[in-house]
């Protein structure tokens, strides 16, 4: 019931060490045979703790752990025109606990949704022309968990300048997803349960989006790089969660109810600047609009800095600033008149600061003397927001060569 970011598990670490082929001495050859190119296992550990649960309309807590893992697999191979072909294989696992969620039932705090796991597995197919400077790809997803399921495809097209410097990319997405009506235990109708009973006791429903992304980066010079990017986002459908209460002044207890289309357009601006061998200054602005009224801007840094040629340390910083959407308003001050409503506080006008640091070690002879494992990098953050919301996330990630 989470959407939260997730990745773990040290499934099929044994497969990576039989993928090491060695480069071909001929670097004119182009072996057209599936080759291992690299392998990815980043994993997280999220907590968070809060006061304005919107299951609870508004108030109560917000606690909630997460531990998610993902391993990411590429494979290439050369055709019969030079083209390269990259396949890449990725597969998600999150488990999450929720204290806020487990109020779906306020009588016995038993609901299904204090705990839940998540599956996401992912393909992804694109063929690169060198020559040309294009590159165009597909891929399939898939996602699952108590209350949710989703099946995404996507396309995309990139096409570099005849000069190389620049790039223009565009992608389209679509994610067509199931939603089960788990309603709090005082509004659903007479004879269903509660969160325990199997997934398949509830009505479902259905929630849309469709996506096009648009980029174009350009080196300026040695120094410089931007990139301007672009996406426009419609949702259609069921677009409330079910379990989310509303307390009107009145004291009476409503489910959210909000519109069934929703219109998002970011609009965002990257540079990266060389300042010399060892530092590096990446920045990010974007700028978000919603047909709901929502306005928000995203500043972001980061510096990494080159300690060795092989140890680098990445400090990093995030502000955010959202205004609210109209349809938000805290607990018990919605009425009868407002047509559509939430209490859920991440559509109300908040500021946050996410902060932290990276350490990123690549050693020639392998991370621990492994030659297949080189590249190790761990990361914190810490995430405050005005609402009262603070979270802590450390992850890891390996990268097998």
């Amino acid at each position: 019931m989470k959407k939260i970011c997730l990745s773990v598990v040290g499934l099929y670490i044994t497969m990576f060490a039989g993928f090491g082929q060695k480069t071909p001495a001929d670097t004119t050859y182009k072996s057209r045979k599936l080759t291992f190119e690299e392998a990815n296992l980043v994993s997280s550990y999220y907590k968070q703790n809060g006061n304005n649960s919107a299951v609870a309309g508004g108030i109560g807590t917000e606690k909630l752990t997460d531990l998610a893992t993902i391993i990411d697999v590429k494979l290439h191979k050369w055709d019969k025109r030079n083209r390269k072909h990259i396949f890449d294989f990725e597969l998600g696992i999150d488990h999450y606990s929720s204290a806020s969620s487990d109020l779906v039932d306020l009588k016995n705090n038993s609901s299904a949704s204090s705990a839940d796991t998540r599956i996401y597995p992912s393909i992804n197919w694109s063929v690169e022309n060198e020559k040309k400077g294009t590159m165009v790809g597909a891929g399939l997803s898939y996602s699952t968990e108590f209350d949710y399921q989703s099946i995404g495809i996507n396309a995309g097209f990139s096409k570099k300048t005849n000069n190389r410097s620049g790039e223009f990319t565009v992608k389209a997405q679509a994610y067509l997803d199931k939603v089960s009506l788990i309603l709090p235990t005082e509004l659903r109708p007479t004879g269903l349960g509660s969160g325990n009973d199997d997934e398949n006791s509830y009505p479902k429903t259905s929630r849309n989006s469709f996506s096009g992304s648009f980029s174009y980066s350009q080196i300026i010079n040695e120094r410089l790089q931007v990139a301007l990017l672009l996406d426009i986002i419609y949702q259609q459908g069921y677009l409330s969660l079910p379990f989310h209460r509303v307390y009107f002044a009145d004291n009476s207890v409503h489910q959210e109810n909000l519109p069934d289309s929703r219109m998002k357009i970011p609009i965002g601006l990257r540079a990266n600047y060389f300042m010399g061998d060892k530092i590096i200054l990446r920045s990010y602005y974007r700028y978000y609009h919603d047909d709901w009224g929502l306005n928000a801007h995203t500043f972001n840094l980061e510096m990494p800095i080159k300690i060795t040629p092989f140890l680098s340390i990445g400090p990093f910083y995030r502000y955010y600033n959202q205004g609210a959407t109209k349809y938000f308003a805290p607990y018990k001050t919605h009425t009868d008149a407002d047509q559509f409503y939430t209490s859920n506080y991440d559509v109300s006008k908040f500021n946050s600061n996410f902060y932290g640091a990276g350490f990123r070690i690549a050693p020639p002879k392998g991370v621990f003397g492994l030659s297949h494992v080189n590249m190790l990098e761990i990361r914190y953050g810490h995430y405050t927001r005005t609402t009262g919301l603070n979270s802590d996330i450390i992850s890891l990630n390996l990268k097998f060569k």
